[in-house]
């Protein structure tokens, strides 16, 4: 499992006339990535960005290895946002915001993923078995290296606080569908 987190239980707020308010979306930030191999570890520093940022019934986990993982961690989650580093295709440091209810998943996030199972088959696995939460989100970097022992390159470093950023405004959206 990436990284479990408590599940809080909370009372459902009542008004004096007796009228229930919406119960809140349950949502999950994950930051995906080895932070020993180059620009994978963009995903990581993205979800250490976001430390006291956002409010606090939003978990923020990070993943290192165990993908498949995800889909327990995720369980019973509305709504998700994904950080993870892309495959190199010849721009470092290119964000891109993938909302699956509109686009794909491109096949190039799990290009260079250093295991067998990573956030696109685990998604599509989580949806066959209709375990996937309803929206999904993913914030992806185009990464320039993997390479084992290396920092972030800086167009991908430089990305971090950027797509922290995204991702603040993206929960606050998600929280006011």
């Amino acid at each position: 499992m990436c990284g479990a987190f408590p599940q809080a239980v909370r009372a459902s707020n009542v008004t004096g006339t007796g009228a229930q308010s919406p119960a809140p979306r349950k949502l999950l930030v994950v930051g995906i990535g080895n932070p020993d191999r180059g620009d994978d570890a963009f995903g990581a520093l993205v979800a250490q960005a976001l430390d006291g940022r956002l409010p606090s019934d939003v978990p923020v986990i990070e993943c290192r290895s165990d993908m498949l993982g995800l889909i327990e961690d995720w369980s019973g989650c509305d709504g998700l946002v994904c950080i993870d580093a892309a495959a190199p295709l010849g721009r470092p440091g290119r964000i891109r915001r993938i909302d699956l209810d509109t686009q794909p998943l491109p096949a190039d996030l799990s290009g260079m993923s250093s295991h067998d199972f990573g956030l696109v088959q685990a998604i599509g696995l989580a949806r066959s078995l209709e375990l996937a939460p309803r929206r999904i989100i993913v914030y992806a970097v185009e990464a320039g290296s993997f390479d084992g022992g290396a920092p972030p390159s800086p167009a991908v470093a430089a990305a971090v606080s950027i797509v922290a950023d995204r991702v603040v405004t993206e929960i606050q959206r998600l929280r006011d569908l």
